[in-house]
C-alpha cells in the first residue's frame, strides 16, 4: 500500500458501510474520497461527511442532494462535489478511479442494483470489497472475466466467503476437496415449519448472531441468503456446485472451512464481527492490528460447537437457489434473484407470508425458460421477464 489508500463506499449508511468505516476509523493510512446512499438516513451520512470529509458523494435523487447540501450548509462543511441517480454514480466512480495511489471500492450496495457499480468500477480498473453477492450470483461469469481481463482484484466481505479466502492463503485450488460453507440457521432454526409459517416480519429480523440490514436479515430466516452464498463461492473460487457443502453451525463461531484432498481441514474462526472480513478485505495480505474484540476461548469454554444438515423441507428457498446453482451459467440466478428481492420486500410490508416467498420463486421457476449468459443484457432481459411476471402478481392480488 502507499501512504494512503483511497476508500469508496456504497451503501456508506447502511450495516455493512457503517462498519467500514469502523474500520477505517482504526486505520488512519485509509482516506475516505466517495460515499454513496440511497438518501434515505441524510442524518448519519451528514455525520459521516463530517468525520471524514469525502471529496464525491451521491445520493439517488436530486432532491436527496438538495436536502443533503442543506444539511451541510449548517455544518459548514465545503468542498465536496455531488451526485445523483445512476449517471451520477457511474461519473463519480470513474473519477474515484481517477484517484493517484491504491484505490479499493467496497460494495455494499443492496440487491440487484450492485451489479451495474461492479461493472462500472472494473471497467475503471478499481480494485473491489464485495459485499453485493447479487453481482455474482446474477453475473458471475460476466464479472469474474472482466476482473481477469482488466487485472482487477475481487476480495470477498461476507465473513463466509472471507474465511474460505483465508484458508486457502498458500494452497493450490486444485488441491481442494471441497469447500464447508456455515450458516447460522436463522431465527426460525429450532421453530416447526407451523411455527414458521405463521412467522412475521418482526420475528424473522431479530437474527441471533448478526447485525444487518433488512433484506439480507430475511434472507438469512429463509436460508436464501445461504443459497446466494452458495452460488458465489462457485464464482469466487472457481468451485463445481457438488465441491461444496452447507453446514448449519448456531454459533457462528467457526465462519467456513476449506477441506483439502489429503483429508485435512482448514477452519477460520472469530467473533461474529463483520469488521474483521472487511479489515482483510481491505489489506490483504496483510494483516493490521485494532481495538476489536477477540475470541476468548477461555471464556467461552462451556460453549459447543454443534453442526446440522440444512432441512430444505423447513427452508425451500435453500434447495431453489440450489436448483439454480445447477445451472449457474444462465440466466435462472437471475430471475431468482430478482423475484426473492421482490418477495422479499412484500413480506417486510405483511402482504404475503413468510412460505409466499419460496412460493412465489418456485412458480417463477416454472414459467421461466432460463439461457445461457453471454453479456450483461441477457441479465437485463431476464430481470425484465422478472419484473413483468411480478408485476402481473401484484395486479391479480
Amino acid at each position: 500500500m502507499g501512504e494512503f489508500m483511497k476508500i469508496a463506499i456504497l451503501g456508506a449508511t447502511g450495516s455493512i458501510g457503517q462498519q467500514t468505516l469502523d474500520v477505517v476509523r482504526v486505520m488512519p493510512e485509509m482516506e475516505v474520497v466517495l460515499l454513496v446512499a440511497t438518501g434515505r438516513d441524510l442524518p448519519t451520512l451528514v455525520k459521516n461527511i463530517v468525520e471524514f470529509k469525502p471529496k464525491l458523494v451521491c445520493l439517488s435523487s436530486h432532491e436527496s442532494i438538495m436536502n443533503l447540501i442543506s444539511l451541510l450548509r449548517e455544518e459548514k462543511i465545503s468542498g465536496v462535489d455531488f451526485f445523483w441517480d445512476d449517471e451520477g454514480l457511474e461519473e463519480c466512480i470513474q473519477m474515484f478511479g481517477e484517484q493517484i495511489g491504491d484505490k479499493v471500492l467496497v460494495n455494499a450496495i443492496s440487491g440487484k442494483n450492485g451489479l451495474i457499480p461492479t461493472m462500472t468500477a472494473i471497467n475503471a480498473g478499481i480494485d473491489i470489497a464485495l459485499a453485493n453477492k447479487e453481482t455474482l450470483v446474477t453475473a458471475g461469469a460476466l464479472v469474474m472475466n472482466a476482473a481477469r481481463e482488466k487485472n482487477v482484484r475481487i476480495t470477498p466481505i461476507d465473513s463466509e466467503h472471507s474465511a474460505i479466502w483465508q484458508c486457502l492463503q498458500g494452497n493450490d485450488l486444485s488441491s481442494v476437496e471441497k469447500i464447508i460453507l456455515t450458516a447460522s440457521g436463522g431465527p426460525f432454526r429450532t421453530l416447526s415449519k407451523e411455527q414458521i409459517k405463521k412467522a412475521t416480519a418482526k420475528e424473522a429480523l431479530r437474527h441471533p448472531n448478526w447485525d444487518m440490514g433488512g433484506k439480507i436479515t430475511i434472507d438469512s430466516a429463509t436460508l436464501m441468503n445461504k443459497g446466494l452464498e452458495l452460488i458465489e463461492a462457485m464464482w469466487l473460487f472457481n468451485q463445481p456446485l457438488n465441491n461444496i457443502d452447507v453446514l448449519v453451525h448456531p454459533q457462528s463461531i467457526i465462519h467456513s472451512m476449506v477441506q483439502y484432498l489429503d483429508g485435512s481441514i482448514m477452519a477460520q474462526m472469530g467473533l461474529p464481527d463483520m469488521r474483521l472480513p472487511i479489515m482483510y478485505a481491505l489489506t490483504a495480505p496483510k494483516r493490521l492490528p485494532n481495538n476489536f474484540p477477540r475470541l476468548d476461548f477461555l471464556k467461552c469454554s462451556n460453549l459447543t460447537l454443534t453442526f446440522e444438515a440444512v432441512d430444505v423441507d423447513k427452508f425451500p428457498c435453500f434447495g431453489l437457489a440450489c436448483e439454480a446453482a445447477k445451472i449457474a451459467e444462465t440466466t435462472l440466478p437471475a430471475v431468482m434473484n430478482y423475484v426473492n428481492e421482490w418477495a422479499v420486500n412484500q413480506f417486510l410490508q405483511d402482504r404475503i407470508g413468510f412460505y409466499d416467498i419460496s412460493a412465489l420463486i418456485e412458480r417463477a421457476f416454472s414459467l421461466y425458460i432460463p439461457k445461457i449468459v453471454t453479456s450483461i443484457d441477457d441479465i437485463f432481459d431476464a430481470e425484465s421477464w422478472a419484473e413483468n411476471w411480478t408485476n402481473e402478481f401484484t395486479l391479480r392480488s
